[in-house]
């Protein structure tokens, strides 16, 4: 059964600041949305899966963020936790529109 997108505003493109983590909260859960150094939008949970870290608060570098608590790396493509630790954090498709308008797409 396939299940319906709704599509969550974020903001414009050119107003989210590159390799820095910017919080947004839908329906009581929050997503970090990264704008990496190639330009690409991701979307992530906001919770480390160690012990909830605000992954919007960690370092970014590549397409990898660091958790500011204990420095878990957290893939912001997939959502994986860099070995040796274990765990993995919901990923979020992003769409960005022609007119450069950034959304979260979430499942209803």
């Amino acid at each position: 059964m396939d299940k319906t997108l709704r599509k969550v505003y974020v903001g414009n493109y050119s107003d989210l600041p590159e390799r820095l983590g910017k919080t947004i909260v839908i329906d009581e859960q929050e997503v970090a949305v990264f704008k990496l150094a190639n330009g690409d939008v991701r979307a992530i949970e906001n919770r480390c899966p160690h012990k909830g870290g605000v992954l919007a608060e960690g370092l970014v570098s590549g397409e990898h963020v660091f958790c500011p608590m204990h420095d878990w790396k957290i893939s912001v493509v997939d959502g994986q936790a860099q070995a040796p630790d274990e765990g993995c954090v919901q990923t979020y498709q992003v769409e960005v529109t022609n007119e450069e308008k950034v959304y979260i797409l979430i499942s209803e």
